[in-house]
Formats: structure tokens, sequence, C-alpha cells
């Protein structure tokens, strides 16, 4: 049975070339024994109806990766939003009814597990073609929202067309809301870029 928050489908986003890093699968790091990839699947996937992984290197080696796997359907590593149209086009095509797809990066170790349920709120009755963003110690995660499905068509053409590859530019030409997490609750949309945050996630967690 479907409760409420599993309305939406997924894209976990892990395209991008972890130079930060310095390159390879920063997904697969780990932290306190799972790698990272793990970790965001098993927190994400009972929030959601479906979830793929939007990834650009080849995956059939990597045992962690259990869930379906899509390349960007625009070439040239363009960005994150490269990957949210990606998802936007996949669930498209599969015909899904949903009205927004939620979109996660992989190297986010401490996602909320009520992070749909929240999110949803900010949907409220707003239009249809409303973005929700996630929101914590003053800053907007653009990375972290549900996306319209309606919408796949307009990002492409910016993508392509316009060569646009800034999420916030591309999200405030519609309906933005923000969901704010407190300040108390921590940050749970940390990210992990370089070495010196996977060692900060770990003292997190110890």
């Amino acid at each position: 049975m479907t409760t409420p928050e599993q309305v939406f489908p997924a894209v976990l986003l892990a395209g991008g070339q972890s130079r930060r890093m310095g390159g390879g699968s920063k997904f697969l790091q780990e932290i306190s024994g799972q790698t990272l990839l793990s970790r965001i699947i098993s927190t994400v996937t009972p929030q959601v109806s479906d979830v793929i992984l939007n990834i650009n290197i080849d995956t059939e080696d990597i045992e962690s990766i259990i869930i379906p796997t899509v390349k960007d359907s625009v070439d040239g590593f363009v960005g994150p939003l490269s990957g949210i149209l990606t998802g936007l086009e996949y669930y498209s095509d599969k015909g899904s009814e949903a009205s927004h797809m939620l979109s996660v990066p992989t190297d986010a170790p401490f996602i909320p597990k009520d992070l749909v349920l929240r999110l949803r709120t900010g949907l409220g009755d707003l239009p249809e073609r409303t973005i929700v963003m996630a929101e914590s110690v003053g800053r907007v995660h653009p990375v972290v929202a549900l996306w319209p499905l309606s919408l796949a068509a307009d990002l492409r053409s910016a993508l392509v067309d316009e060569n646009l590859r800034k999420i916030l530019v591309f999200a405030d030409r519609y309906n933005r809301v923000n969901v704010v997490w407190e300040d108390h609750e921590g940050d749970p949309f940390f990210n992990i870029n370089r070495p010196e945050d996977l060692e900060e996630a770990r003292k997190r967690l110890a």
C-alpha cells in the first residue's frame, strides 16, 4: 500500500566527475562501514515509489549499485541540471502519473528519513509547476528538491538551446518554494566534496 509520502519517484545524482575529491567514484567512499551510495539508497527508497541512479561511468563491477542506472540524456558533463532532466525524461517516458520527482545527491550522507514528507508540505495547493527545494543553515539546496515532471521539455530547451547550467536560474522561472530545516536540527544536507568533508562526516557519525 502506498503511503502519502510515496507518491513521487526519485533520481539519485552521481553524474559528476568528483574533481574536488580527486576523481573516481565519490559515492563508493565509506562512512561507518557503509558506502555513501548504499546509505542514500536505504534512506530514500522507503520514501518514494521508484528510484534510479544518474551516473555517467560504467557500473557493471560496482556491487553496491542495486537500482537502475541512467546516463545523462545531454552529453558533455553539463552539471546537475542534466541529471535532473534525465530523471524527468526517464519517468515521463515510463508513463509515470506522479506530478513531481525527487532529486537527491549521493554525496549527502545525512538526508532525513522524512525528507519527502516535509518537502511535500511545500506543495500545498500551489500550482502544479511548483518546484520545492530544501533549505538549511541559511542556504538553499537546489539538488534536494521536488521537480514537476511537466518541466522536462522546458529544461531540455534551457540546457540545449540556451546552454543554461545554473539550477536556481532555471527554477526561478517558475513558482519556487523552500522548506526550511531549522538550525537546531543540524545540517541534514551537508555534502561531501573534498577529503576533509569525508572526515568531518565520519566524525559526526562517530
